[in-house]
């Protein structure tokens, strides 16, 4: 069979507070100003896919493009073709680039951990200042922020359609992956949040053939990635 897909799954941990904004496009007096998004059945915080995409394809780009990219079409070849790209594939190099990777949303798993911790809520609320220079005066705001210590569930799906790419393509990810550690998640990473830690990180194969015994040893080999 010449096509598989593999699932990594795992554990986000929250090391430091995270801010992922929601909608605040209605804010009544003494409101936070800027919330964090929350899944619209439980109303607990998530992190988006869309967030782990981005900031992932982000990290690698500038650790992979040899130059600047002016768009992420013009991404090195080995992030546009896990990532996808709107141009640069077919004989004619204008028609899309499938993406190979599927980023799940990740749904927060320790909530009733958290409050038996002694959490009196899954959010916690930062008060912080701006100042204008010229009037010099204190603009306040209040920040939204998932507390430390909250954990959500991982998956990430990669379809495998050439399998001489495997090895290459399974670096990337892990690079990727052990970038996001190294970086932040969210917004507001230089003053300290969104620091993460991945954990238990597993791999399986789900459909097709494709041994993941040397992967998973890998990952086991090493605290988190």
């Amino acid at each position: 069979m010449k096509f598989a897909k593999l699932k990594f799954t795992g554990k986000i941990i929250l090391r430091s507070g995270l801010h992922i904004g929601g909608s605040s496009e209605f804010a009544a007096i003494g409101a936070i100003d800027s919330p964090v998004i929350k899944d619209s059945v439980t109303k607990l915080p998530l992190i988006p896919g869309s967030s782990l995409k981005g900031k992932m394809r982000t990290l690698l780009a500038q650790v992979y493009n040899e130059q600047i990219a002016n768009n992420p079409n013009e991404d090195n070849e080995k992030i546009t073709r896990l990532f996808g790209a709107a141009e640069g594939g077919g004989a004619d190099g204008k028609s899309p680039i499938q993406a190979r990777l599927l980023f799940r949303d990740s749904l927060l798993s320790n909530a009733k951990e958290l409050l038996e911790s002694g959490a009196e809520a899954f959010t916690e609320v930062k008060s912080e200042n701006t100042i204008d220079r010229v009037k010099m005066t204190a603009m306040p705001r209040q920040i939204e922020r998932v507390v430390r210590g909250s954990e959500f569930n991982f998956e990430l799906i990669y379809d495998v359609r050439d399998f001489s790419q495997v090895k290459e393509d399974l670096k990337v990810i892990l690079d990727g992956l052990k970038l996001l550690e190294l970086d932040y998640l969210g917004g507001s990473g230089s003053r300290g949040y969104g620091a993460i830690k991945f954990d238990d990180l597993r791999a399986e194969t789900i459909f097709g053939d494709y041994d993941v015994t040397a992967l998973n040893t890998k990952l086991g080999e090493q605290d988190g990635i």
